[in-house]
């Protein structure tokens, strides 16, 4: 069930120009998340709408949160102080099940984080990470913990594979099998993760990322079409319904 309450900011710090890594105590929130759920934060006041972020990992009642700035909301949550008490609802959302099996997570620059947790949990993970240059990379060290392999890939070949995160995703295809596909990112990362599976015969989990109002399927912000299991297209909520979807229930060319 969903909690709202005032966390503490613990730590807050920049892992790169844009990108920020913020870890409150979190209480209940921390203790009933599951990988791929997401909290909604409320980011200063005279600010109707919160914030939609991610759930990178708990432990100890900490929820650990990586977010990019965007706007003026999160440049807002950018600037919190040490015990400053952030408003945060959650957890929300249909998260991964990725535990127990042997799994391959895709991710693209900010749809990174929410994977690293579901690695976690996984009996053998290996990962493809995407990032636009070097010094947009975060979170290496983390996946390199917890994976046995971890590609990092960049458009400019700054750093590691030179391309997508589906070119490394591909080589570790070509080498190895998995149960199961997970995937975080820009929609084209997801749908030609999708199709990756599907030519390997395995099943595809996507987190979709879509702009949301309140979290919780009550307007129609985050509506997408979706497929239900006769292949009729309805619409339905990347919050509520979401934001892991099997990737056949997703609709790509809409």
């Amino acid at each position: 069930m969903p909690y709202q309450q005032d966390c503490t900011v613990l730590n807050l710090q920049a892992l790169n120009s844009h990108t920020y890594e913020l870890l409150l105590e979190a209480g209940g929130i921390a203790e009933e998340a599951r990988p791929g759920q997401f909290v909604n934060v409320s980011c200063g006041e005279g600010r109707l709408l919160r914030r939609p972020i991610s759930i990178c990992e708990t432990s100890a009642m900490q929820l650990r949160l990586v977010f990019e700035v965007r706007g003026a909301g999160t440049e807002w949550l950018s600037r919190r102080d040490i015990d400053d008490q952030v408003s945060v609802l959650g957890p929300l959302g249909r998260g991964f099940d990725a535990e127990d099996k042997r799994v391959l997570f895709i991710g693209g620059g900010i749809g990174v984080p929410p994977l690293l947790w579901a690695a976690e949990g996984a009996e053998h993970a290996d990962a493809a990470l995407g990032f636009a240059r070097a010094d947009r990379v975060i979170l290496a060290d983390d996946f390199s913990r917890v994976c046995t392999r971890a590609l990092i890939a960049t458009d400019d070949g700054s750093m590691g594979v030179h391309g997508t995160a589906m070119d490394a995703a591909n080589r570790l295809l070509a080498e190895h099998t998995y149960d199961l596909i997970c995937a975080c990112g820009p929609k084209p990362l997801l749908k030609a993760a999708a199709e990756a599976a599907a030519k390997a015969g395995i099943p595809c989990q996507v987190s979709m990322e879509e702009r949301m109002g309140c979290g919780v399927g009550a307007c129609l912000v985050c509506a997408v079409p979706l497929r239900d299991k006769n292949g009729q297209v309805y619409y339905g909520h990347v919050c509520k319904d979401g934001p892991v979807f099997f990737a056949q229930e997703v609709v790509f060319d809409d």
